[in-house]
């Protein structure tokens, strides 16, 4: 079995410890494909055929290119996200106890499965904010070695651990940083050494742990793959090869991937924040179109907000829809949900059927039990300010939200396929709802 496509998904995740550093590898990826950075504090100047992204919060990215016909024209974007649940270093991190140890201060960051955090080693990465002659400057940071540890209660103190035991953030979940020797030094001293500025220097910190263990194949016939962050790490990786790799004369292709989908989307870089609606509606204006082409550019456009979905677990399988249950390995998932948590409907699961079918893809459909309440993605949520036809559709995936997950290594390969005839197909729309599909003329797409 070729692993390239895996391979090339850990060496993403292994250099995307937080959502800043997932979006500066991005955005080398985009550079080195001829991509040019624009700013949102700058006038844009773009036109047909060019390739262009911006950021915001240096989170969140919003990739395009350009068609060469736009006559006609209609925006087909991927939806992703480059965050996943973890602790968030607190300003006065540091703990004393009993003078012996220095613990860390966090908070959680989105549902994390608590349990999957413990023994295992974990590191410290994000960004500061640094002044130096008057101007604040921002550098990632990652402390690329095993650093903290976030120990277990021995069984024989803690007889409940395996009787449904609820952990307490505030007391469970701290991490330790180091013995007595530690507490005369600090973490914000480390950072400034690991940043190469001075301490006093430093006016913010945006810090998170991030699980060291390295990814892995694994499996009877090496058909499973583990490792941290693949919600939705392998969701932004399948979608920015496809898009990278897919275009149409009539279309504005843009791939978007935005922060905080794990603790609501709610902020000025999240899905439902005006990141993507500011963007398209500059790039309407900068190429001299009128509001009535932006609306019609919509209309005639769709969205893929992917996401993964939850594989029926081997040793839980009531926990699965009867019908509607999915499985690594067996194709693309779509999403489904009366309630419109995923926005799939019919008119979108046709034309994502017809495209996985061009491509050769399987595909497969996923919806909760009635009794259970799943989570939310974030095709509902871009839908406030930026409305056009959308499907929610994901890989198969175990246990979401550990700290270790696990997916199908078939499954990736089948996404990027799909995105990539995704992105080269126009949809043009008739009068009576009649829907015309054309393909960008192309011998191989992949």
């Amino acid at each position: 079995m070729d692993h390239t496509t895996t391979k090339e998904l850990f060496k993403w995740i292994k250099n995307s410890p937080t959502p800043f550093h997932a979006i500066a590898y991005m955005k080398q990826q985009l550079q080195a494909e001829g991509y040019q950075e624009l700013f949102e504090h700058k006038e844009w100047n773009i036109h047909p055929s060019g390739k262009y992204f911006v950021t915001r919060n240096q989170s969140s990215i919003i990739a395009f290119q350009i068609g060469t016909d736009l006559q006609d024209y209609s925006f087909h974007i991927s939806a992703s996200h480059s965050d996943s649940p973890t602790f968030k270093i607190k300003e006065n991190a540091q703990i004393e106890i009993k003078g012996k140890y220095t613990q860390l201060n966090t908070e959680g960051y989105g549902g994390m499965i608590c349990a999957s955090w413990m023994d295992r080693p974990l590191s410290i990465a994000g960004r500061i904010i640094y002044k130096q002659n008057d101007r604040l400057y921002t550098k990632l940071v990652d402390v690329n070695k095993d650093l903290v540890l976030i120990p277990s209660v021995a069984i024989h103190m803690n007889r409940n651990v395996n009787d449904g035991f609820k952990w307490n953030k505030q007391v469970d979940m701290l991490p330790l940083y180091g013995g007595k020797e530690t507490l005369h030094n600090t973490l914000k001293q480390q950072i400034a050494k690991e940043a190469d500025v001075e301490e006093s220097a430093i006016y913010g910190m945006d810090l998170y742990l991030y699980n060291r263990m390295e990814p892995s194949i694994w499996g009877a016939n090496q058909e499973f793959i583990s490792a941290p962050r693949f919600d939705d790490l392998q969701g932004a990786f399948t979608t920015f090869q496809g898009f990278i790799n897919g275009t149409h004369a009539k279309n504005i292709a843009v791939f978007a991937c935005f922060d905080n989908e794990e603790v609501g989307s709610l902020t000025k870089q999240g899905a439902e924040s005006t990141f993507l609606y500011d963007t398209l509606t500059r790039i309407n204006v900068a190429l001299g179109k009128t509001k009535e082409d932006y609306h019609r550019a919509l209309a005639s456009g769709m969205m893929l907000s992917v996401d993964n979905a939850h594989a029926l677990h081997p040793n839980h399988p009531e926990y699965a829809d009867a019908t509607n249950s999915v499985y690594m390995n067996e194709g693309i998932v779509i999403k489904t949900h009366a309630g419109q948590k995923y926005t799939s409907d019919a008119h979108a699961i046709a034309l994502f059927k017809d495209i996985c079918d061009y491509a050769h893809v399987p595909y497969q459909f996923y919806a909760n039990r009635s009794d259970m309440v799943g989570g939310s993605t974030l095709g509902n949520l871009v839908q406030r300010l930026v409305s056009l036809s959308t499907i929610d559709i994901g890989l198969a995936q175990l246990a979401m939200h550990s700290a270790y997950e696990t997916a199908g290594i078939k499954d990736m390969d089948d996404m990027i396929h799909a995105v990539q005839v995704f992105y080269h197909t126009h949809f043009q729309l008739e009068s009576d709802h009649t829907i015309s599909i054309i393909r960008s003329e192309t011998n191989k797409l992949f």
